[in-house]
């Protein structure tokens, strides 16, 4: 990576202004569902306050849009930081105006300060000037330790960066260019590729980039049934991304003409009704009754996509294989992770691309056993599509 790191920065006596991914799964009582986010920033944070900086951090939680809403509010997070901290996490009410740099100006060597979500105000997605220069007066120097907004240009991951000298990255965000970079650019072969998810219309680009990349692309999930209807198969009431059967036409062309192995699902798990409780039966992906939908991959794809995996020297998954969220049909979708798993123990490089793939692989415990489950979903799409990330960019050159 070509920008200056954490390491790179003197941080005693300096308010240090990270931006952090705090967005966790709150429950209706506003208790944290998974701190995945909160511990994976534990680091920057700890460098920062034991060499005797001032961490203040800023975040944005759910989708408040401007608003000031009770349910959005971080003080959760502030509370459960300061537990993994074990020490006191101080928390503004706002994070803007005169009382949040009155908390400031007010911060010692070593403390750390959360400030209230970001998205309370429409300035931050709109990458607000004013705002931007507001935030930044809090800082002596950037550290944007939060790669799952990395590819948002909001005035906590870009504006700040253009009234701050030295904006650098943390090690979270560090850790996440540098395992993509790699797996891009650098992969041990054989290189597999796992795309799933429900629809075809977010990956054509990271298709169209992977292909060139990749020994096997395998190819799961609600988005392989556009790829059945431009066969011309049967798909019932299956997940159809209509707009896209013409440009699935089209890819299927492109696969036939490329190099790269790829990977379709040649048998699927069937349904009436969408319903974990719906008996379901396996059938071959071209003899899809015209009444059932297609919920998982079957068993005779598991054997194959998991014997492929397990071939392979690095792997990248993004997108789950099925409706994991049923568990009568997350099966698909937790072989996938466990040959990821296996892959990992004979010494392949794993990484799985955030979103529901990271919400599946530590649903069934195994996010501990591959190389790097990343934090960002979006981000890690966009990356892999080969785009510039915004808030990398803005980051200060090695």
């Amino acid at each position: 990576m070509n920008k200056l790191t954490i390491d790179s920065i003197e941080l005693k006596g300096k308010r240090v202004l990270v931006r952090v991914d705090f967005n966790v799964p709150l429950d209706e009582n506003q208790n944290i569902n998974d701190d995945r986010r909160i511990t994976s920033a534990l680091p920057t944070i700890k460098k920062i306050i034991s060499e005797g900086g001032k961490a203040i951090l800023m975040s944005h939680l759910g989708r408040p849009k401007g608003k000031v809403i009770s349910e959005f509010s971080l003080k959760p997070v502030a509370e459960r930081l300061g537990e993994l901290l074990d020490k006191e996490v101080l928390f503004a009410n706002d994070c803007i105006g005169d009382e949040v740099a009155k908390m400031v100006n007010g911060l010692n060597d070593g403390d750390v300060l959360l400030l209230e979500n970001l998205r309370f105000h429409n300035a931050e997605t709109d990458n607000d000037e004013t705002f931007a220069k507001e935030l930044s007066s809090y800082g002596d120097v950037y550290v944007n330790d939060a790669f799952g907004t990395a590819h948002r240009a909001h005035a906590s991951t870009e504006g700040v960066t253009k009234y701050i000298d030295t904006c650098v990255a943390g090690y979270l965000m560090q850790k996440e260019l540098d395992y993509l970079h790699k797996a891009i650019a650098e992969p041990q072969r054989p290189f597999t590729a796992i795309l799933g998810g429900a629809k075809i219309s977010g990956k054509i680009d990271v298709i169209e980039n992977l292909l060139e990349k990749v020994d096997t692309l395998i190819i799961g999930g609600g988005m392989a049934y556009t790829f059945y209807k431009a066969k011309g198969y049967e798909i019932g009431s299956s997940l159809l991304d209509v707009d896209k059967i013409d440009l699935a036409r089209e890819m299927l062309a492109k696969f036939e003409a490329s190099k790269v192995n790829v990977l379709l699902p040649v048998d699927v798990l069937v349904a009436s009704e969408f319903n974990n409780d719906s008996p379901s039966s396996a059938v071959k992906v071209n003899e899809i009754p015209s009444d059932k939908m297609g919920l998982d991959i079957g068993p005779e794809t598991i054997e194959l996509f998991s014997n492929e995996i397990k071939k392979s020297k690095t792997v990248l998954w993004n997108g789950p294989m099925g409706v994991f969220e049923f568990p009568n049909f997350a099966g698909g979708t937790n072989a996938v992770a466990q040959a990821l798993a296996d892959a990992t123990n004979d010494g392949a490089i794993t990484i799985v691309g955030g979103g529901d793939s990271a919400a599946a692989i530590k649903n069934i415990g195994l996010d501990e056993k591959v190389s790097h489950v990343s934090t960002g979903g979006g981000a890690s799409l966009e990356f892999l599509e080969g785009k510039l990330l915004p808030g990398v960019e803005a980051l200060t050159d090695a």
